[in-house]
């Protein structure tokens, strides 16, 4: 297998654009697009196949990067191998696999606390989630990786602040607020319900 050809880029392309390669292969083969699908068995095997091809690059190119916007983890040959799987489990969404191995590793590092922090993120706890990114940035301040993350995340809440704000209690736009607020009085008051 040569990974220059699974990933479309030509010999000794730049780690830019072995990344942005390997950005759209990931979306093009998400096990997301094809649920329910006869072609995600063969999506899920090129998706491995693009997976390893990217972290033979990287490896060898000695460049520190790996896709599904995560870098490539620092320190011993182990602890990296540990997190890249882990890498690898949240892009493809088993994060019970990805828990597990967070779990049982030892080594709790920035970047142990980084994916942790994603993978709270993928679970939908954004709180715990950018803390524990705030937190990795915190251990590893010049980390670009993890301060990008970081910033996506806060402008991510900012941006629901921004399409929430006016929303919610008093608001005479939301029907199911409403009737939320009417329910939790009559409960309140005649405990009837």
């Amino acid at each position: 297998m040569d990974p220059y050809e699974v990933l479309g880029v030509r010999q000794g392309a730049s780690e830019a654009e072995i990344k942005a390669a390997y950005k759209e292969l990931v979306k093009k083969y998400h096990p997301d697009r094809y649920q329910n699908n006869p072609l995600s068995d063969l999506a899920e095997e090129k998706l491995q196949e693009v997976n390893e091809a990217y972290e033979m690059l990287m490896k060898g190119g000695g460049s520190s990067g790996y896709g599904g916007g995560y870098g490539q983890s620092q320190g011993s040959n182990a602890a990296s191998a540990e997190f890249n799987q882990v890498r690898r489990h949240i892009d493809m969404g088993n994060l019970q696999a990805a828990e597990d191995i967070l779990n049982r590793s030892p080594n709790r590092n920035a970047e142990w606390m980084f994916l942790s922090g994603m993978l709270s993120y993928r679970k939908g706890w954004y709180d715990d989630g950018v803390n524990k990114v705030r937190q990795a940035v915190n251990m590893d301040p010049h980390n670009p990786e993890y301060n990008q993350a970081l910033n996506q995340m806060m402008n991510v809440g900012r941006s629901y602040q921004n399409a929430a704000f006016g929303r919610g209690f008093n608001s005479t736009e939301d029907a199911f607020c409403k009737a939320l607020q009417c329910y939790c009085c009559a409960d309140f008051c005649c405990d009837c319900i």
